[in-house]
């Protein structure tokens, strides 16, 4: 069965992580993603590696893993949008499709007709999304930006590691992911509105304003508490215990969330007055005596093996979890259970991928689908615009395509 969004046509002209992961999202859900890339270079990610991609005589090749975990399910159409002809083939891409979303300076792509306005003018019913550092206006509108550089500005990376170490960035580009998944939204929301007036939108998302909203409850803390939220390493700000713990042979986490896991909890390691100790019996008292309580668990639990203490905790309902490395996760009989990793056929050969995790129940997301290789389908996009063989041969001598 299609997918959900199999009738949406989506002009993609991002590059790097933000955009392409919200196109990845709406490829997954079945629309049909043309990915414009720069003849020769493509996208700058398909060169940010080693790891590549082995062709099949088992060379290396440009398909980074950082490009293939970002651009599956797309077609690649390789434009020289800096060329007039270029500009007036993307104009009529865009004029084709329901969607279009960038991530350019603010600005550039007004210089070649492509901007929101000029597209929009042409066409009021497109949904069109621009993915900027700091959104089209500001002090900083015109700055570029990357996801490390946002994950300091918008405080993340002052809550993230221990709290005498120094600040950290999240293992991986979390500001872009976050940007991409609601850039994503924003589509969706755009188009189901455009199914009842007729009309497109502007969408204008931001990495900074997007970072500083998944700050959350820590934002919340301060704003409630008055009190700056520090790095606390993995202890929870607003609840206790979850935190890393040490058993007999490694370490485990426990994420207890209410007063009934934490009661369970202590039965299963047969320390059941604890639940009972006005220091711990509530939330907000293990929150104000986490200092008292973390080293009293840590203790006991170090009597146990992992092992042992995940197979207790399970048995009881507490939430705990190994500290896996990514092979381990691949692993997981859950995960594999849920077919979250595949391998699938590519151009140069068969090559495991990891699955979007939606899962519907009546219509197909994520159907086999790997990222293109540069320029794999301009012969067959173009000729849907009417561009035919001898003028594709025309514009490939002059580097448009």
């Amino acid at each position: 069965m299609a997918g959900p969004l199999s009738h949406i046509r989506v002009l993609d002209l991002g590059r790097i992580m933000a955009a392409p992961w919200a196109t990845q999202v709406l490829a997954d859900l079945g629309a049909e993603v043309i990915k414009v890339e720069r003849p020769g270079a493509g996208d700058d990610t398909r060169g940010w590696g080693p790891p590549f991609l082995a062709g099949r005589d088992g060379a290396p090749t440009r398909e980074s893993g950082y490009f293939l975990s970002v651009n599956r399910g797309k077609r690649s159409v390789t434009l020289d949008i800096t060329k007039p002809e270029g500009q007036e083939i993307a104009r009529r891409l865009a004029d084709a499709s329901d969607v279009v979303i960038e991530n350019f300076k603010v600005g550039a792509l007004a210089r070649y007709g492509l901007d929101a306005a000029s597209l929009r003018a042409r066409k009021p019913s497109l949904v069109y999304c621009s993915v900027t550092g700091f959104g089209q206006d500001g002090p900083r509108a015109g700055q570029a930006a990357y996801d490390f550089m946002i994950q300091a500005m918008c405080g993340l990376m002052s809550l993230t590691g221990e709290a005498d170490g120094a600040p950290q960035k999240v293992g991986v580009p979390i500001i872009d992911l976050m940007t991409g998944m609601y850039a994503a939204v924003g589509i969706l929301a755009a188009l189901a509105r455009r199914a009842e007036t007729g009309q497109g939108e502007t969408i204008d998302l931001a990495m900074l304003d997007v970072g500083a909203g998944i700050l959350a409850n820590q934002a919340m803390n301060f704003l409630v508490g008055g009190r700056v939220p520090h790095r606390a390493g993995n202890r929870h700000p607003n609840i206790q215990p979850q935190d890393v713990f040490p058993a007999a042979d490694g370490q485990i986490v426990l994420a207890v969330g209410n007063d009934g896991q934490f009661a369970k909890l202590c039965e299963a390691i047969g320390r059941p007055d604890w639940a009972a100790d006005p220091r711990f019996a509530r939330n907000a008292d293990r929150v104000r005596n986490e200092a008292a309580l973390a080293p009293l668990l840590a203790a006991r639990l170090r009597d146990f093996t992992r092992a042992e203490l995940s197979a207790r905790l399970d048995a009881a309902g507490v939430p705990c979890g190994p500290i896996n490395a990514v092979p381990d996760v691949l692993a997981d009989p859950q995960l594999v259970h849920r077919g979250l990793l595949s391998r699938r056929a590519h151009p140069l050969g068969e090559v495991a991928m990891v699955a979007g995790p939606i899962r519907m129940q009546d219509a197909t997301a994520d159907a086999d689908a790997v990222p293109p290789m540069l320029g794999q389908h301009t012969a067959e996009v173009l000729e849907a615009i009417g561009i035919g063989a001898g003028d594709r041969a025309r514009l490939a001598a002059a580097g448009v395509i």
